[in-house]
């Protein structure tokens, strides 16, 4: 049976776009959907913690969100690994952390670095890894999360350059590549996260390509 490491952040945790409503169903989440759609052929391995970046700090969070720091560990206790799916950059467009999609690029090309170098490190084949650009922000009356995405015009704008820079950073490193953006829209709710439905649809879309990734 393959294993495949789902990393990411509240998008692959689940969580719910009403303020303070509860985290989304496990069998809503997409790890849970992607594992099902692949007939008992793979385990998906859940990572996702609100908040977290490609590769830069959070000062104002309680754990620790930098993604480039964290992987490491993640990588070494949940080998051997077949696959790791890097859903990532959302928390990256705030102004406060980084501010743009060509910079949280950067950022997953560097989760590219520490995954190939660390399986190089041990002498070990290093799995397949998959880029995926992340669901658009939509306009929202939630003004405290708009505010941290830097306004409306600004979480737009960038949020829509993802699937362009994400796709030439695949092709630059040779991974795959699935634009979340094609099957899932962000909850007016709160402009970023997503409803049940939605969040499923990420699993269900990924499915095909990991099947041709691993060849199952």
């Amino acid at each position: 049976m393959k294993t495949i490491l789902a990393y990411g952040d509240s998008l692959t945790f689940g969580a719910n776009p009403q303020p303070n409503g509860p985290r989304h169903a496990y069998e809503d989440r997409w790890p849970t959907v992607l594992e099902k759609g692949l007939g008992g052929k793979a385990r998906v391995i859940a990572e996702g913690l609100g908040g977290r970046t490609t590769a830069s700090d959070d000062w104002y969070a309680n754990a620790d969100r930098n993604g480039a720091r964290i992987l490491p560990t993640l990588l070494e206790s949940h080998s051997p690994l077949d696959m790791v799916i890097i859903m990532l950059g959302t928390n990256d467009l705030k102004p406060a952390i980084c501010g743009s999609a060509l910079e949280a690029s950067f950022g997953m090309r560097r989760l590219v670095q520490i995954i190939r170098g660390h399986y190089a490190g041990k002498g070990e084949t290093a799995p397949k890894i998959v880029l995926v650009a992340p669901p658009l922000l939509c306009d929202t009356e939630n003004a405290d999360m708009l505010g941290h995405f830097g306004g409306l015009a600004h979480g737009l704008e960038q949020s829509s350059q993802f699937a362009a820079h994400y796709a030439r950073r695949a092709e630059e490193w040779d991974t795959g590549f699935f634009d979340a953006s094609t099957v899932a829209v962000a909850d007016p709710l709160d402009g970023v996260h997503l409803d049940a439905r939605n969040t499923r649809a990420i699993g269900e879309g990924l499915v095909p390509v990991v099947k041709s990734m691993l060849g199952l």
